[in-house]
């Protein structure tokens, strides 16, 4: 799954970033709302885990994706495994209150869906945000794994999609929510982002930087704050580049460290994501001390402008660690 808002397939999308700030607090904002009106725009529990067969799938899961990530369940009744696994997927779709959707495809029924997914074996996991499929995992997984793969989804359709779920009527079921929905932060948070935006929108990278510094400060584990943070300081770096020049200078000087890190910035800056990180990786594997850690360190620094979730992250990763080990 590659996230809307971290595509690097042009220059630094920070408007992005922006719209799925801005998303994310709509959709709190709503979830919010409709639990406050009693229920008003609000799912009964039981509208949670639901059947799907390939002549809803369009609407029940595709649709659906795109105000709440859905979590398909391929099975069949023959499946020995997939009778351990059901029962806990759909009582965490309950715990979750809203946070995902439970779509439950048995695989003899609907053929056409398990071939387009490519099912090899059942039960098979996937997860379905802004109509984008990914694949979860196989098999009976324990509960702690499961759990684990769950949250990691639902913060990436947070983060990325700016999807919080959807509102959940628990007097539907006579039944109180356990679990309040996830605040999104107030007051300060919100106004030094906007301002970060507002500083990189009129060019004042350094203004940016300090605004998601100042984020941070209070709260490290902000994410979208050290994405703005990591975007805001390779603009800055790029802003009075010569880049004819500085292609140049690389090009000219394969082994000056510092001529293959600016390139590499423009590289991504450029949305040209393979090339500066394996320009990189190169400049690690042909290096040592200081000059090696400065390259790694950069590579390191872009990983973070682009996303841990990108796919294109996950292979230089493993080519970072080749060369390192």
């Amino acid at each position: 799954m590659q996230p809307r808002n971290m595509s690097m397939s042009g220059v630094v999308d920070l408007a992005a970033v922006k719209a799925a700030g801005e998303a994310k607090a709509k959709a709190e904002q709503a979830r919010a709302e409709a639990a406050r009106q009693g229920g008003g725009g609000a799912v009964a529990p039981s509208s949670l885990v639901i059947d799907v067969d390939e002549a809803g799938f369009e609407s029940d899961v595709l649709q659906r994706s795109t105000e709440v990530p859905v979590v398909i369940d391929f099975w069949a009744e023959w499946c020995e495994p997939c009778k351990q696994l059901s029962p806990v997927l759909e009582r965490l779709a309950q715990e979750y209150s809203g946070r995902f959707v439970l779509a439950k495809i048995d695989v003899d029924a609907n053929q056409m869906l398990m071939q387009q997914f490519g099912i090899q074996g059942i039960p098979a996991v996937f997860a379905v945000v802004a109509g984008q499929a990914l694949p979860l995992f196989q098999g009976a997984a324990p509960e702690a794994q499961i759990r684990a793969t769950l949250d990691q989804l639902i913060q990436v359709a947070e983060e990325r999609f700016g999807l919080t779920g959807i509102a959940v009527d628990q007097d539907a079921s006579g039944a109180e929510a356990e679990a309040a929905p996830a605040e999104v932060p107030e007051g300060p948070y919100d106004a030094l982002l906007e301002a970060a935006v507002q500083a990189l929108d009129a060019g004042d990278f350094g203004g940016a930087v300090q605004a998601y510094k100042n984020v941070l400060s209070d709260d490290p584990g902000n994410t979208e704050a050290k994405l703005g943070l990591a975007q805001a300081e390779l603009l800055a770096r790029v802003k009075d580049m010569d880049p004819q020049k500085i292609r140049q200078e690389a090009a000219e000087n394969p082994t000056d460290v510092q001529a293959q890190i600016a390139a590499a910035d423009l590289d991504l800056v450029g949305g040209h994501v393979e090339d500066a990180f394996g320009r990189l990786v190169e400049t690690v594997r042909r290096t040592a001390g200081e000059d090696r850690d400065a390259a790694r360190v950069r590579l390191l620094e872009l990983f973070e402008v682009v996303g841990p979730d990108d796919p294109r992250v996950t292979a230089a990763r493993s080519a970072l660690a080749r060369v390192l080990f």
